[in-house]
């Protein structure tokens, strides 16, 4: 019992000290709570199932964040990893009989394979030439199914594959546990010493190599990273669906994921996230004015852009925040003294 006091008491001192003292602590705290709790007063079939693809497409925006927001390593084709990621859940349950539990995770293993893969040919490329390189590799995935239809589906894709979990709620859980357990992994991965190094990378990758760091090591392991994760997010929209097809490897699909990313800011995690919860429910919205959908969406993301060049959620934290020069703690933007070391704010 007193254990658990002592727990309680140290989690009350970590909310006091920690999340309750800055706006966007608070809204992620709120933003944890609303979707854990969401399904207890509200159960329209409809609304969760939209809220599970947003959960899992948001897992898909965080992990491309993961290695071009951070690495640099600008990809056009981060389609293939969702897409290796359904196949191989969908091929493992349908052929081999594996559970969702089992094919998620080895499917997400096959999206490491296939970030490996492409990782190794485009180490030496960089901009223009890498996002078109990263561009080809799904589509040659593509016409790969389309050859050969009867192991892949080819254009109506692999259907009855197990459902994720016999019920709408559960599914949603599964989803949204997962995305905010995987979303702050990756938030961790960014804000520790390898994070750091993959900012280096992006920001100046010579003078890192000069420092003595094996940039090509910490390339190879953004790729595979950001293939596993997705990988995770392909095999739960399969397993969600009941089916995993060519639109899972569409180039569309690809510039849908750095359309949510750069709305919401990029080098961040919780910028792509908070854009795929913005703009995946908005275009379902739209659906009720069908002739004019893309072009209410485009001029949303067109406004956004234009005045808020670093992403939406970047701009909102810049007017709610200040960080101190001296200590560079963030603190509240009506603030005159930092929290911590008392230096006046600018």
């Amino acid at each position: 019992m007193d254990l658990i006091l002592f727990y309680f008491r140290k989690l009350l001192t970590i909310l006091k000290n920690e999340v309750l003292v800055l706006p966007y602590r608070i809204a992620v705290l709120l933003f944890f709570f609303i979707l854990l709790f969401l399904p207890l007063w509200m159960e329209d079939p409809y609304l969760l199932r939209i809220l599970t693809l947003t959960s899992i497409f948001a897992i898909l925006a965080a992990s491309w964040d993961l290695l071009s927001g951070f690495t640099g390593q600008m990809n056009f084709g981060h389609a293939l990893f969702f897409g290796v990621g359904a196949y191989g859940a969908a091929l493992l349950n349908k052929y081999a009989g594996i559970p969702p539990w089992g094919t998620i995770p080895l499917g997400a293993l096959t999206a490491v394979l296939a970030g490996l893969i492409i990782g190794i040919p485009c180490l030496r490329l960089r901009g223009t030439y890498l996002a078109l390189t990263t561009l080809a590799f799904p589509i040659i995935l593509l016409g790969l199914v389309f050859a050969l239809p009867g192991l892949t589906g080819g254009e109506l894709g692999i259907s009855g594959i197990t459902r994720l979990a016999k019920s709408r709620i559960t599914s949603y859980y599964i989803a949204v546990v997962v995305m905010l357990g995987l979303c702050t992994t990756m938030w961790k991965i960014t804000d520790s010493k390898t994070g750091i190094i993959f900012h280096a990378i992006r920001e100046d990758e010579l003078a890192v190599r000069a420092s003595g760091i094996n940039t090509t090591r910490y390339k190879l392991l953004a790729f595979s990273l950001s293939g596993f994760f997705a990988g995770i997010s392909g095999g739960l929209y399969a397993h969600f669906m009941r089916v995993a097809g060519p639109s899972t490897l569409e180039v569309s699909l690809s510039f849908q994921v750095v359309i949510w990313a750069v709305f919401g800011g990029i080098a961040t995690i919780y910028g792509p996230v908070g854009g795929v919860f913005l703009l995946f429910p908005l275009m379902e919205v739209l659906r009720f004015w069908q002739d004019y959908r893309i072009l209410m969406f485009a001029c949303i993301v067109l406004f956004t852009l234009l005045y808020m060049p670093d992403g939406l959620f970047r701009w909102l934290r810049e007017k709610t925040e200040k960080e101190c020069p001296r200590c560079k703690i963030r603190n509240v933007a009506f603030r005159d003294a930092c929290r911590i070391c008392t230096a006046p704010l600018d």
